[in-house]
């Protein structure tokens, strides 16, 4: 089933419903509150990868600065609760050759680096062990 695809007016104007009218132009403070759950929210792959996405995500710079990962691949994960993702990034470097590029232990964010077979067999492994293992829900890999 393919989730429908909306705006952020149309999102502002179903949450707001009738007060919507009244608040367009007008500055709004949106507090985002997230309510941990066990999910892993996003596991995709890009196959081959281009030197523009590897710098747009920064992975050229800090620990990574001077390395060359044109034609690599690029393993995204997301986790709630956003602590999850350290015991992700042990599960994945343990299960195959890969190169953490970022962890984001505040937001639950993962990106792995490395070859196809071996970025695919990490991703698919943390999306097994969290589920199988640690009773998580989980969405499915996605590759491009």
């Amino acid at each position: 089933m393919e989730r429908e695809r909306i705006t952020r007016e149309e999102l502002m104007e179903r949450l707001f419903h009738d007060d919507y009218e009244n608040l367009k132009g007008k500055k709004l403070r949106m507090t985002r509150v997230r309510v941990p759950g066990k999910e892993v929210c996003m596991a995709h792959i890009i196959s081959r990868s281009d030197e523009v996405i590897y710098q747009n995500l920064g992975l050229h710079i800090g620990t990574h600065e001077g390395e060359d990962h044109t034609g690599e691949s690029i393993g995204l994960l997301r986790f709630t609760p956003w602590e999850a993702v350290v015991v992700a990034a042990d599960v994945a470097f343990k299960s195959a050759d890969v190169e953490i590029g970022f962890m984001d232990r505040f937001c639950g964010t993962l990106i792995l680096t490395g070859g196809l077979t071996q970025v695919q067999t990490a991703v698919e492994e943390v999306v097994r062990f969290f589920n199988e293992r640690l009773g998580f829900a989980v969405c499915e890999v996605h590759r491009s």
